[in-house]
C-alpha cells in the first residue's frame, strides 16, 4: 500500500518550514530560548498563520512572565492557576484540551515559570510528559518555552524524548541562529544544521569553521550556565552550605531559605507553617531532606509526627521525653515520586478520569490495584529503595501513606488509605521487591472507593493530593518466633465517647490493644479495644461480666518464621504464660468470677 502522505502545516514563517519540512498535526513543538522574545515572534507568527487557515485557536496562560501573545480575534485566552499544585493544574489543563478536541492550536506560557511554583524539576518534566501524548492523539499543534540552561539534563532528556519537535534559538555574537535537535518522522541533509538568521531567512551555517566557532561559543556558554533553577535543590545547597561552614542562620537570608526549605518539605497550610518554623530547627529540616527519597513534600501524616515529636522534646515543661521517645529514624518517600510513577506507567490519566467518576466499584479497583503492581520505579529510585532496605537489615518496616490532606488539619482520612507490613526477613533482592510492592499497594490506595467517596463529601475533590510514603521501623520486641509491641493504640484529642458526666471530652480518648495496633483503629470482628477515658483512665465503660464480653480476643503479629502478617488468638500465643508481665494485661475468668 502507498503510504498516505501527512497534512503540512505551515509554521507561519516560510523559511523555518523549508528546514523542518513544515508542521503535521500532532506536532508538539518545544523551544529551548534565552529570550521570551524569540519565542513570542515564533508563537505569533503561528497563531496568525493558524487564524488565516481557520483553525481553533488558544492560548494558555500561566506564568508571571508578559503574555507571549497579544490578545485578537478568534484566539481564546485560558488562564490556569499552577499555585494549586501539579494535581491540580494537570487535571484542569486536561480538563481543557478534552473540551476543545481535535485539531486545535496551542501555545503554552514558558514552561520554566511552573518550576519556580512547584519547586522541583521532576514536577515539570511529568507535566509535560502526561500532557504531550494527549495532545498528539488529538492531532494538536502545541508550542511550549523552556529557558535553555536553568533545568537538569534528566528532565530535559525526558522532555526532548517526549516532544515530536526540539529548536534551539540562541545568539551569538549579536546574530541568531535557530537550530533544530529533534524533528520526528522528517529528516533532509541540511534540517539540523544551525542556521543563522540573515534579512528574515534562515540560512545554514556549512563552513566547518564557521560551524565550530559558533557552536562552541554557544555550547560553552550552555555547559557553564546549567544550573537548575529548581528551588528544591538550590534552596537545599546553600542552606547546607551555611549549615556545615557555622554560618549566621539567625540571618535574615537564612531565616529566610529555612521558611522556603520547609514550604517544600511540609507544605503551606498556614497552622502547619507556623508550628514548624517555631519548633523545627535548619538541622531538623536538613536531616529530613537527607532521609528523603526523591523529591517533593513528606506528606500531612510524616509532617504531624515530625512536629509533634519536637513539641515534646523542646517543650515538654516539666517532663523529659527524650528518655520515652525511641530514636528516630524513619524514610520520607517525597510526592513526587508518586507523580513520576503514575506518569511514567500510564496511570496518570486512569487516575483523572476515575477521580472525576469517583464511584469505583471493589471489582474496578483491584484491576487498578494489577495495573499499579505491573508499573515500574525509574532506576535511580529503585537504588535508593534499595539503600533503605540496607539501612533497616532485617528489622519489620511498615510503609505508611502520607498524602498531603491526610491527617491534615481538618481532614483525618483515618482508614481510607492503606499501610503495609513488611517482615522483612529474605534475602536483599527478596526484601526490596517485598517493599516496593507495599509502596505500590499505597499509591494505589489513593484510588480506592473509600478514599474518593471521602474526598467528595468533603469537598476535596479538587483539592492537590499528593501521595508521600513514611517508612518505619514496627515498634515492638521479639517473642518466640513473632514480632509485635505489648501496647499499642490510637489517640483522639476529643472524646466523643464520654460514658458518664465525670469525663472531660476535651481531654481526649485512647483505643488501646495488644499486639500490632491495626486492631486498635476500627473494630475488628468480635473484638473491642481498651477504652481509656484520658481525664479518668480507671472508669471502664464497661461494667461486671460486660468486660468479658467488650474485650480483646485475637491479636495482630509479624510471624518472623513465616514472614508473613498474621492474626492469632491472645490464648494461643500466650498458652505458655511465659510473656514477660503478663499478669499487667490480662484478667482471668474462672468460676463465672473476673480477677487479675
Amino acid at each position: 500500500m502507498e503510504k498516505i502522505k501527512p497534512e503540512i502545516i505551515s509554521s507561519g514563517v516560510l523559511s523555518l518550514d523549508e528546514v523542518i519540512q513544515g508542521f503535521r498535526l500532532g506536532d508538539n513543538v518545544v523551544w529551548q530560548v534565552d529570550d521570551l522574545d524569540d519565542y513570542s515572534y515564533y508563537a505569533e507568527k503561528f497563531i496568525n498563520q493558524g487564524i488565516k487557515d481557520d483553525r481553533r485557536c488558544v492560548y494558555i496562560s500561566f506564568a508571571p512572565h508578559d503574555p507571549v501573545l497579544k490578545p485578537m480575534e478568534h484566539l481564546d485566552l485560558i488562564p490556569v492557576d499552577p499555585g494549586k499544585g501539579f494535581d491540580f493544574f494537570s487535571s484542569e489543563v486536561h480538563k481543557i484540551i478534552e473540551k476543545y478536541g481535535k485539531q486545535v492550536f496551542y501555545v503554552f506560557d514558558n514552561l520554566s515559570s511552573l518550576v519556580v511554583e512547584w519547586a522541583t524539576d521532576e514536577l515539570l518534566a511529568n507535566f509535560f510528559k502526561v500532557t504531550c501524548p494527549y495532545l498528539f492523539e488529538l492531532d494538536t499543534i502545541a508550542f511550549f518555552a523552556l529557558t535553555r540552561g536553568k533545568h537538569s539534563h534528566s528532565a530535559v532528556a525526558r522532555i526532548r524524548d517526549t516532544t515530536q519537535i526540539l529548536i534551539d534559538v540562541y545568539c551569538v555574537e549579536s546574530r541568531t541562529y535557530l537550530h533544530p535537535l529533534k524533528v520526528y518522522d522528517r529528516y533532509s541533509p541540511q534540517m539540523f544544521l544551525p542556521h543563522v538568521v540573515s534579512h528574515g531567512k534562515l540560512v545554514p551555517v556549512f563552513g566547518s569553521g564557521d560551524a565550530a566557532a559558533v557552536s562552541a561559543s554557544h555550547h560553552q556558554k550552555v555547559f557553564l550556565s546549567t544550573s537548575t533553577i529548581a528551588p528544591w535543590d538550590s534552596v537545599y545547597k546553600k542552606l547546607t552550605q551555611y549549615y556545615e561552614t557555622g554560618m549566621d542562620t539567625l540571618s535574615p537570608e537564612t531565616i529566610a531559605l529555612k521558611h522556603e526549605l520547609s514550604r517544600m518539605i511540609i507544605g503551606d497550610h498556614p497552622m502547619f507553617n507556623k508550628l514548624a518554623d517555631h519548633y523545627l530547627t535548619l538541622e531538623d529540616l536538613l536531616n529530613i531532606r537527607d532521609r528523603m527519597i526523591g523529591s517533593g513534600r513528606v506528606g500531612g501524616k510524616a509532617a504531624g509526627m515530625l512536629i509533634a515529636r519536637s513539641i515534646l522534646l523542646k517543650d515538654g515543661g516539666h517532663r523529659d521525653f527524650s528518655g520515652i521517645l525511641e530514636a528516630h529514624d524513619s524514610f520520607y518517600i517525597g510526592s513526587d515520586v508518586f507523580f513520576t510513577f503514575l506518569v511514567n506507567n500510564d496511570l496518570f490519566r486512569l487516575r483523572l478520569q476515575l477521580s472525576e467518576n469517583s464511584r469505583i466499584t471493589r471489582e474496578m479497583f483491584e484491576e487498578v490495584e494489577k495495573r499499579f503492581l505491573a508499573g515500574k520505579f525509574p532506576e535511580e529510585i529503585t537504588e535508593q529503595f534499595r539503600n533503605l532496605i540496607d539501612y533497616f537489615g532485617q528489622t519489620p518496616i511498615i510503609v505508611r501513606s502520607s498524602s498531603l490532606l491526610e491527617d491534615s488539619f481538618g481532614n483525618a482520612f483515618a482508614g481510607k488509605y492503606r499501610s503495609e507490613f513488611c517482615t522483612n526477613q529474605d534475602n536483599p533482592d527478596e526484601r526490596l521487591e517485598e517493599l516496593i510492592r507495599a509502596i505500590k499497594l499505597v499509591y494505589a490506595s489513593a484510588l480506592n472507593p473509600d478514599a474518593l467517596s471521602y474526598r467528595r463529601v468533603h469537598g476535596l475533590k479538587d483539592n492537590d493530593e499528593k501521595m508521600a510514603i513514611l517508612v518505619q521501623r514496627v515498634s515492638g520486641v521479639p517473642y518466640k518466633h513473632y514480632f509485635f509491641p505489648t501496647l499499642a493504640g490510637v489517640t483522639f484529642s476529643r472524646n466523643l465517647f464520654a460514658w458518664t458526666p465525670r469525663i472531660d471530652p476535651k481531654k481526649g480518648m485512647i483505643r488501646l490493644v495488644f499486639g500490632l495496633g491495626t486492631r486498635a483503629v476500627d473494630r475488628v470482628g468480635r473484638d473491642y479495644p481498651r477504652m481509656i477515658a484520658v481525664s479518668h483512665p480507671e472508669l471502664r465503660p464497661e461494667i461486671g461480666m460486660e468486660i468479658t464480653k467488650y474485650s480483646q480476643w485475637d491479636v495482630d503479629l509479624l510471624d518472623i518464621k513465616a514472614n508473613e502478617f498474621r492474626t492469632l488468638p491472645v490464648s494461643e500465643l500466650i498458652a505458655d504464660g511465659d510473656y514477660p508481665d503478663l499478669k499487667l494485661f490480662m484478667s482471668l475468668y474462672r468460676d463465672g468470677y473476673l480477677s487479675d
